[in-house]
This record gives structure tokens, C-alpha cells and sequence, in this order.
């Protein structure tokens, strides 16, 4: 593997780890209020049940008048403790404070003012808000236990898939909405899960997707050399060999930003016009000169 040459760019999560420990904390808190404040202003006034065990809550709130924060805590703590016994409490000290701290700050901004009764902005805002929030969340290393937390106890019971699991829970919840508000309510529900899913993603990755490129070209050297030093980028050599022919080939690994993707284009045709080019999307990249996780 050839040595890695590149342009670091630091995280902003501290290293010390103390400080990491503040951060991430301040990250699951002011996550959490985004959350409920989201909640509370968009989705409850205008029966939003959007999957999981908010969405479960604004159904019982609408059938029998119970405060959704109760029923949160309701559903969240049961779960939470198999969750611990069936899962570890390695997975308990992760899940225990927005377990908790979600459904209480979800009772305390209740009566916050609404700024819309239009459920399709409702749906749209409501779930960028719930995405942002529980973005942070994640980033922050936690989580708010619901629905989630019941379907990794289904997969690990059962075998189904994680993601079936996340599917039946969240559908169920947009289903019943439908029986308990409207057909039309559950249309909105469904964008509205589909805001929080995409928010969330770019909360976690960013806007600049990384793209990926394999070379295999007959001037690997000069290739490798331009790449290193002309764009300022690392590379991995990978060993090849052709389908048809059998040959060993070398094959040029880099990943580049959006923006240098043109220019990586440029330099290849530049020196082999005939080399083979594959560029695709990669959602994240952590180590150096990216995204660095502590």
C-alpha cells in the first residue's frame, strides 16, 4: 500500500476525554430538546403519528386523553429494562438518559405555541425538526429507546431483520393513525417519517458525499505519482487480475471530495487516455484527511 499523503481536516468533537463526555452530553440534551420542541409544535397539534412510540402517543392522546409524555415513559421504560437484560448494560448506559430526559422536556415545552395547523408543512417541518434532533442524539452517542430499541429486541429474538422490524413497527403506527385520525393523516405520516429519515442521514454524513475512485491503467506509476502529488491525495494499490486474460493488474484505489472529482478525471486522461475509470458515491469516510470519530 503506498504511503498516504493527504489534507487533514480535524473533528470538532474534543479528544480529551472528559471533555468528549461533556460534548456528547450537550449533544443528546440540546438533541433531545429539538426533538420535543419538533413534537410538540408540529407534529401533536396536527396528528402526525409518524412511526415509533411518539407517534404511539399521539394515538392514545387522541382515543383516551392521556399526556404523550406519560405514555412515553410508559412504553420507553419496560422497554428500556429488556432492552438491559436481553441486550447488556453496555447498551443500558447508552439508551438510559434519552430514555428518561426525552419524555420529560416533551412534558415541559407542551404548551409551546403552534406556527402552523397545515398538516402537510407540519409533516415536512415536524420531520426535519424530529431528524436534527435525534441527529444529534446519535452523534452524541445515545438514544431515545421507542420503537427502535422494541425492534433490535425483535431481530435479536427472532432473526428477523432489523430493518423489517423498524418497518412493521413504524407501519403499524402509520396504519393505526389511519384508523384513529384518517386516511389522509396517515398520507402525511408517511412524508413526515421520510423528512426525519433523510435529516437525520445528512445530520450524521454531511453535504459533501465522497466519491470513490478505481484505476487501472498501463502508466500506474505516473498515475499514482500525479495523484499523490498533484491533487494531494493518498492512494492504495490493490492487486488485480483480468477476467479474460488473467493478467496481473494494479489497481489505483483513491477516495477524493465532490470537488476534485473533475480534476482526479483530468489528470488520468491527462497521462493515459485509455485507462479504465470507476467513480462511484460512499456515504462516509472516516481516518485522516476526512471525517475523523473518536
Amino acid at each position: 500500500m503506498a504511503e498516504v499523503k493527504v489534507k487533514r481536516r480535524d473533528s470538532i468533537k474534543p479528544k480529551d476525554p472528559k471533555a468528549r463526555a461533556v460534548w456528547n452530553l450537550l449533544l443528546v440534551l440540546l438533541g433531545s430538546v429539538i426533538v420535543a420542541l419538533s413534537f410538540n409544535m408540529f407534529l401533536v397539534p396536527n396528528g402526525i403519528a409518524s412511526g415509533g412510540v411518539s407517534g404511539i402517543s399521539i394515538l392514545i392522546q387522541k382515543v383516551l386523553g392521556i399526556m404523550p409524555a406519560l405514555t412515553q415513559w410508559a412504553l420507553n421504560i419496560p422497554l428500556f429494562i429488556a432492552g438491559v437484560i436481553i441486550l447488556g448494560k453496555k447498551f443500558g448506559a447508552k439508551t438510559a438518559l434519552g430514555t428518561v430526559l426525552l419524555p420529560f422536556i416533551v412534558l415541559l415545552t407542551a404548551n409551546v405555541p403552534i406556527p402552523t395547523e397545515n398538516p402537510l408543512l407540519a409533516s415536512i417541518y415536524g420531520g426535519i425538526g424530529v431528524g436534527l434532533g435525534l441527529g444529534l442524539v446519535f452523534r452524541g452517542g445515545g438514544s431515545t429507546g421507542g420503537l427502535d430499541l422494541a425492534a433490535q429486541l425483535l431481530h435479536r429474538l427472532t432473526g428477523i431483520p432489523y430493518s423489517l422490524a423498524v418497518v412493521v413497527f413504524d407501519g403499524g403506527v402509520i396504519i393505526a393513525a389511519g384508523f384513529v385520525f384518517s386516511p389522509e393523516v396517515s398520507l402525511y405520516a408517511l412524508i413526515g417519517l421520510f423528512v426525519t429519515s433523510k435529516t437525520i442521514d445528512f445530520v450524521e454524513n454531511g453535504l459533501q458525499l465522497s466519491k470513490v475512485a478505481f484505476i487501472i491503467s498501463d502508466h500506474t506509476e505516473e498515475v499514482a505519482e500525479a495523484i499523490l502529488h498533484d491533487l494531494d491525495r493518498g492512494l492504495t494499490r490493490l492487486d488485480g487480475h483480468g477476467g479474460f486474460t488473467g493478467e496481473g493488474r494494479t489497481v489505483l484505489m483513491v477516495v477524493v471530495g465532490q470537488n476534485e472529482v473533475y480534476k482526479l478525471k483530468q489528470l488520468v486522461r491527462s497521462i493515459d487516455g485509455n485507462a479504465f475509470v470507476i467513480i462511484s458515491n460512499t456515504a462516509e469516510v472516516l481516518g485522516h484527511g476526512f471525517k475523523l470519530e473518536h
